[in-house]
């Protein structure tokens, strides 16, 4: 565990029974609500497919829930409005920022993500891979979720963006009760942000405890 638990934590959240997805077999995890659960593990051992796995866009093996509600007892798409996974690479569909958004998020965009209210006016183009990614978090959180799926979300950022972003998030996560799986590589970042830190060894996911 790196940070703090809350006493009063909610017993509500994401729980994966026997999971089996590319090379991982039987995972079973538990990500509460308000947690950060960090994942690790070399390049190609299986995050992302896990990731991929939990929003229901890669079949796999076992059970998967969200507060007691089975993924496949709802259509995907739905799933998916309550189960948001912000990819590595953020995905953009149409020419401007505002079409990706519902009205009015513009005037709620939070301060920390570092753009004037006119971004929604922008066209996608004119965006760097960093601020893409900035805008992809708020996108995902415009749509208030249960749960949130990280995959490396400040890959693209600088240092102080990255602190900014985590600090966020964090408060986010914290307010929202948002149970969080965060792909990350970094243990400078891991240890600021995750509640539990789990790495891939192998076929299986293992704890790691303190600077381990």
């Amino acid at each position: 565990m790196v940070r703090n638990c809350p006493g009063d934590l909610a017993l509500t959240g994401l729980l994966l029974q026997g999971v089996s997805v590319g090379a991982l077999r039987e995972v079973t995890l538990t990500v509460p609500g308000g947690q950060v659960v960090c994942l690790s593990g070399a390049s190609g051992s299986g995050k992302s497919r896990l990731l991929r796995a939990v929003a229901d866009l890669e079949p796999h093996g076992g059970q998967i829930s969200l507060d007691n509600l089975n993924q496949q007892s709802v259509p995907a798409h739905q799933w998916r409005r309550q189960v948001v996974m912000v990819p590595a690479e953020s995905q953009w569909w149409f020419d401007e920022v505002s079409a990706h958004f519902p009205e009015g998020a513009g005037e709620r965009l939070p301060a920390a993500l570092g753009f004037p209210a006119e971004v929604m006016d922008w066209s996608i183009s004119r965006l760097s891979s960093g601020e893409r990614q900035r805008l992809a978090l708020w996108r995902a959180l415009v749509l208030e979720p249960d749960a949130l799926l990280l995959d490396e979300p400040t890959a693209n950022l600088d240092n102080e963006s990255t602190e900014a972003i985590e600090r966020w998030l964090l408060q986010e996560i914290e307010q929202r009760q948002i149970a969080t799986l965060w792909v990350a590589h970094d243990s400078a970042q891991i240890h600021r942000v995750a509640n539990v830190h789990y790495r891939i060894r192998g076929s299986a996911l293992e704890p790691v405890h303190g600077s381990d």
